[in-house]
């Protein structure tokens, strides 16, 4: 059991994680509404893997790059991951590189609208958090779980009520995604436990690159791609801050705060998507769009009030090389 003054050192980590955890979220925010910028120019295929394709090359580059800088004394040792790491580095590559961004665009090229993605994708934190009790350790209470199955009921009533009680095409692609985004982030949420947060979605995009950058290529080549302002800005959103950038700040946040605790900040994302989408996209925000955002927004603040069971984690600066 931890002793008090255990307890008041790790609750700036945890303060600490949250706020980082709340960075990546507001990067992701903007990425249903730059696919749907991206959609008017480019083929689906393209954009979910070509944003990996490319994420993958600034992502070896900045390897490279710190590997230089470390100079000749740094080892391979420290510098690669280890055996045991490249499963779940694989894990990672599958669910964020490729999994959530294929799925996802593929949604929003279904007709589902950006708008309503961000409410169903609103799931993503109840199922990281059930990914990091069977794969973590982490033990939330009954509370947390309490809150997290109120936000799932009101997204999932949401989802069915706009779809007349059936589930849509695009809805299986988003819950598909959902799953997909659920192990990639507690994968390498728990890998951040290891190593800095950019480390570990470099080096998923770098082991993913022998095929989304060839692919990306060949799809460059054969779909006759669009490239008007919003074709252009859009997919540079995604390949940038989407797959790349935003996982730096995310993962510091999963490793500090905890999985399942720092993964409901994301309950918040729907709201921010709305936003979004209204103001970028023209798309009508109704009623109950607008009040299934609200519960879901109080659902995040009574998660962060419950409390979350881990195993005591090391901390990693974000701007730490190692």
């Amino acid at each position: 059991m931890k002793n008090k003054d255990s307890a008041t050192h790790d609750r700036p980590v945890a303060v600490g994680g949250l706020g980082l955890a709340a960075l990546g979220v507001l990067t992701f925010s903007g990425t249903l509404p730059s696919t749907a910028f991206a959609l008017r120019g480019l083929d689906p295929y393209l954009i979910g893997i070509g944003r990996s394709g490319v994420a993958a090359v600034l992502a070896a580059l900045a390897l490279l790059f710190v590997r230089w800088k470390a100079g000749k004394g740094d080892t391979p040792q420290r510098w690669l991951p280890t055996a045991r790491q490249v499963p779940a580095l694989i894990a990672v590559a599958g669910g964020v590189v490729f999994g959530f961004p294929m799925l996802s665009t593929l949604a929003l090229d279904h007709g589902s609208s950006s708008a309503h993605a961000a409410v169903v994708i609103g799931l993503l934190p109840a199922a990281t958090a059930v990914a990091a009790v069977v794969r973590a350790g982490e033990r939330p209470s009954p509370a947390f779980w309490a809150a997290s199955a109120t936000g799932l009921v009101a997204i999932t009533a949401f989802a069915l009520g706009r779809a007349g009680g059936h589930v849509t095409a695009a809805d299986l692609l988003l819950f598909g995604a959902l799953l997909a985004a659920a192990i990639g982030y507690c994968e390498g949420g728990r890998l951040a436990r290891e190593m800095p947060g950019w480390r570990v979605i470099s080096w998923g995009l770098v082991l993913a690159a022998p095929v989304s950058v060839p692919v990306t290529a060949w799809l460059l080549a054969t779909t006759e791609p669009r490239w008007t302002g919003d074709s252009v800005g859009g997919f540079a959103y995604v390949s940038l801050f989407s797959a790349y950038l935003g996982f730096f700040a995310w993962y510091a946040g999963l490793g500090r705060a905890g999985i399942a605790r720092a993964s409901q900040v994301q309950l918040a994302q729907p709201v921010m998507n709305l936003v979004w989408s209204a103001l970028l996209l023209s798309e009508s925000v109704d009623a109950m769009t607008g009040l299934t955002a609200v519960v879901v927004l109080v659902c995040v603040a009574l998660t962060q009030r419950a409390r979350v069971g881990q195993r005591p984690l090391p901390v990693h600066d974000l701007g730490r090389s190692g």
